[in-house]
């Protein structure tokens, strides 16, 4: 078919954002049939489920090398442009068409025409420019670059500008850490987008990646990864700058330089503007600018590049790339006469050995190739055509292409068991992000290999057995890229942070205290102290933390509310390993310090406290010293009548003398400490003690009622909260006589130590008031009955009765009294020795005297 053949022939021609694709998609769907031929089988694929919506699966075909979906009646085509239907008579055809594709359309269109210009690919885009025609209508959409190649080549065509919908301007260099969200960061080599990537997921919670090197179905699980919102920002190459459409509002270029696959080289503003273009959709604007990477060699763009790309001012293209595409398949050596063949337009420039042409010459030198004569040169040709997918060079992929041809040269299928065994080698979804890529790659391969009827004996179980593992492949590459790059929880989070009012994400705290922010896990909170989850990287606990303050204000004060309102029961001592404090539910609310007194302690509630409201913070320190002061009053009452007394000046001195020490002891004493206070007593003091419950025992001074359990417990919190030291470990509750090692500290509080027990002090006292009843008359000083109830063994009894005053003689006691060491009169001093001379043997015969 010749350029003018075919119904009217329309150039569409602008930047990006600018409507071409869905003009052509509206264009086709208004016609009985049509095709479209696109850049990328993501984008033909993403088109295909939009006219399937529109026409029905039964009447829409799906054509790319690796996937072939084609109902008998199919009407509309969307294809790659290398799959695309070519009119009959020129020896070429699609790859493993059967001939169930029409080659009649009343619409056709290609999709970034300019792509001619592309040293690999451009002449397949040129020869569909320029044969690809519908019956009725044809659109070229395109750059505004290819108007002088339209004009020229297709004079007859209809050229048509459209502006693009948003403004695209320059934002200048930003920092990595302060990309705004909505953003994509393209870089140029596959380290620095593993590199950027790492670096997002630290700072905004992770970002999509987007490579050519990827399967489009784990490109388009990446893509959709940033348009449901999950990240907010993308890493890519430049291969996101054909065709995929997304919501992206600021392009950030890493660098301003290619690898082209010869040479190293700054990158065609055209090129910058195509990747630039992808900010901004629709009606909203976008900006473009370079990253600051702070190593002092950042990219920049000049005045000159960026009043083009705002402007969309750009160089129009002298000429593109072409091939031909009349074929003479009389053998191989005219077969590649045929295709190197130059055009007789001036603006028709002829391609760059692209790998096809590269393998063929490659097979060429062997001579048994060589002299393929006509339809096996055909089936060589289109072995050759396998893509190249990964990535070995012309040398290494001839390899494959050979083995294929020897196969089916002679009309054969190549075998099941090397087919099998290739794709049950790829099919493992063990590795990292570089081993299933690279295995995608291979699988690829054997899908277009799969697609083609003539190679193999079962083309469709093949095809679906080849997309299958496709499918696996591409979702572990994507589970390994999320995993990787994307931190789901720092993601929420940061969006989080961000939002206002109804946007908010719900915080929800489960029973045992996880902490969650929409669906991510944040930590627990344990009473009211949050800690950030122990899975958390170090890097990302600051970020949880922040969340925590902001999310909690309302779950701390309801807890606050509910906890001063809570009965005494709810409330209980506990310790942190440091100080004694209030606790709730095992959790420390406050901790207590030295106060006024013993019985009246400072509370000073917890920082995590600090996150309350100041009147609720007041409040709840209220609530807590209120419990205090009750305990207090039921278990340790007379200590504090006690200390009133001590203070009363309508008390007695003597008696406010023993008042103040007991008070300050915690309500008992050793007699011998109290000898002199006790001496000094008048009957009338006598009496004021019994009121206060004080027993001026034998042994010990002591309020008995201070001996029970609960009074014991409450005071060892209360002196060791005095004394800054751990609350000792108490005797177990009625223990009359503790033989095993115990806390000293602990025993002290109700027990007498006797020797190397201790003895309860309320039983010591009976057992010595026994005794001092029986010292003046010839009854036994000991209470049998007592003291084998306790349990007391003679060496035991013995000290006893020792502190008592008692001695044993032949098996009896007998009372000496407490003999007190005499002091020396005051008045009376000891004469000092002294040597006198001449004297000396007078004095050593007193020495031995002595």
């Amino acid at each position: 078919m010749s350029r003018s053949d075919g119904g009217l022939v329309r150039a569409i021609l602008g930047p990006t954002n600018t409507g071409k694709t869905h003009l052509a998609i509206e264009r086709m769907c208004a016609h009985s049939s049509g095709v479209i031929g696109f850049p990328l089988r993501l984008l033909a694929r993403e088109v295909y489920d939009r006219v399937v919506k529109l026409k029905g699966e039964k009447s829409v075909a799906l054509v790319t090398g690796e996937e072939r979906i084609v109902p008998p009646q199919a009407r509309y085509v969307l294809c790659t442009a290398e799959s695309m239907p070519v009119p009959t008579g020129t020896g070429e055809t699609l790859p493993g068409d059967p001939g169930d594709l029409p080659r009649d359309f009343a619409f056709a269109a290609i999709d970034e025409a300019q792509l001619g210009i592309d040293p690999e690919r451009g002449h397949v885009f040129t020869d569909r420019m320029l044969r690809a025609r519908g019956r009725e209508e044809t659109l070229i959409l395109g750059s505004d670059t290819l108007r002088p190649i339209i004009r020229s080549l297709l004079p007859e065509a209809e050229i048509v500008s459209r502006p693009r919908f948003s403004t695209l301007s320059y934002a200048g260099a930003c920092k990595l850490s302060r990309l705004p969200p909505r953003s994509a960061v393209v870089a140029f080599s596959a380290e620095q987008v593993y590199a950027l990537a790492e670096m997002l997921r630290r700072f905004k919670g992770g970002a999509a990646v987007v490579m050519g090197a990827l399967s489009p179905a784990t490109r388009n699980a990446q893509v959709d990864l940033f348009q449901r919102g999950e990240v907010d920002y993308l890493v890519a190459t430049d291969a996101i700058g054909m065709g995929l459409n997304m919501d992206v509002k600021h392009v950030a270029f890493a660098g301003l330089t290619k690898f082209d696959g010869r040479r190293e080289r700054r990158l065609h503003i055209p090129e910058m503007a195509q990747i630039g273009g992808r900010a901004g959709r629709h009606q909203t604007d976008g900006t473009f600018g370079t990253l600051a990477l702070g190593s002092g060699a950042n990219p920049e763009f000049s005045d000159e590049e960026v009043h083009a790309i705002e402007g969309h001012h750009f160089k129009p293209l002298d000429n593109v790339y072409w091939r031909n595409a009349d074929l003479d398949f009389t053998n191989v050596s005219s077969l590649i006469a045929s295709l190197e063949v130059k055009a007789d337009e001036e603006r028709l420039r002829s391609a760059p050995l692209s790998i096809d042409l590269a393998v063929l010459k490659h097979l060429a030198e062997d001579p048994r190739i060589a002299s393929t004569p006509g339809q096996q040169a055909r089936i060589l040709w289109s072995c050759c055509g396998l893509p190249d997918f990964r990535k070995v060079g012309a040398t290494h992929h001839a390899r494959m292409v050979k083995r294929i041809f020897s196969y089916i040269g002679e009309g054969g299928h190549i075998p099941h068991d090397w087919f099998a065994a290739e794709v049950a080698r790829l099919d493992q979804v063990m590795g990292d992000i570089e081993t299933l890529a690279d295995r995608l790659a291979g699988i690829r391969s054997w899908a277009y290999i799969a697609q083609r009827s003539d190679w193999l004996a079962e083309p469709v179980r093949w095809a679906e057995r080849t997309l299958e593992v496709e499918a696996r492949l591409s979702d572990a590459l994507h589970d390994r890229l999320t995993q990787r790059f994307v931190d789901r929880r720092t993601s929420v989070l940061v969006r989080d942070i961000g939002a206002k009012g109804a946007d908010q994400l719900p915080v929800t705290v489960a029973e045992d205290g996880e902490v969650m922010v929409g669906p991510e896990p944040i930590g627990h909170l344990a009473g009211f102290e949050f800690s950030v989850d122990p899975l958390a990287r170090h890097a990302d606990k600051r970020l949880l933390l922040a969340a925590a303050e902001r999310r909690l204000g309302e779950e701390l004060s309801r807890r606050a509310q509910k906890l001063i309102e809570a009965p005494d029961t709810a409330f209980a001592f506990g310790e942190d390993g440091e100080r004694v404090g209030i606790a709730w539910e095992g959790h420390l609310l406050a901790k207590l310090a030295p106060g006024r007194s013993l019985t009246e302690p400072a509370v000073r509630t917890v920082r995590a406290l600090d996150r309350l409201s100041a009147p609720q913070r007041s409040a709840l320190r209220g609530r807590l010293e209120q419990w205090l002061d009750r305990q207090v009053e039921r278990h340790l009452s007379p200590l504090r009548q006690l200390a009133d007394s001590a203070s009363d000046p309508s008390v007695s001195g003597n008696v406010r003398a023993i008042a103040a020490m007991l008070a300050d002891a915690g309500g008992h004493l050793p007699r011998k400490e109290l000898m002199s206070a006790i001496g000094a007593l008048e009957k009338e003091d006598r009496t004021a003690l019994h009121k206060l419950r004080v027993r001026l025992g034998p042994l010990d001074v002591f309020v008995a009622t201070l001996l029970k359990p609960g009074a014991q417990q409450l005071r060892a919190v209360l002196q060791a909260v005095r004394d800054g030291t751990q609350v000792p470990l108490l005797p177990q509750p009625g223990a009359s006589l503790l033989n095993e090692p115990v806390d000293a500290s602990g025993a002290s509080l109700a027990y007498r130590r006797v020797g190397k027990s201790w003895l309860r002090i309320d039983l010591a006292d009976r057992l010595a008031a026994h005794a001092m009843k029986a010292r003046g008359s010839n009854a036994d000083p000991v209470d049998i009955a007592l003291a084998t109830s306790v349990g007391l063994e003679e060496k035991t009894l013995d000290t006893l009765m020792t502190q008592i005053g008692f001695a044993k003689e032949k098996n009896a006691y007998v009372w000496r009294g407490h003999r007190r060491k005499k002091k020396p009169h005051p008045h009376k001093r000891r004469r000092r020795k002294t040597t006198r001379p001449g004297n000396a043997f007078a004095d050593a015969l007193k020495d031995l005297k002595r």
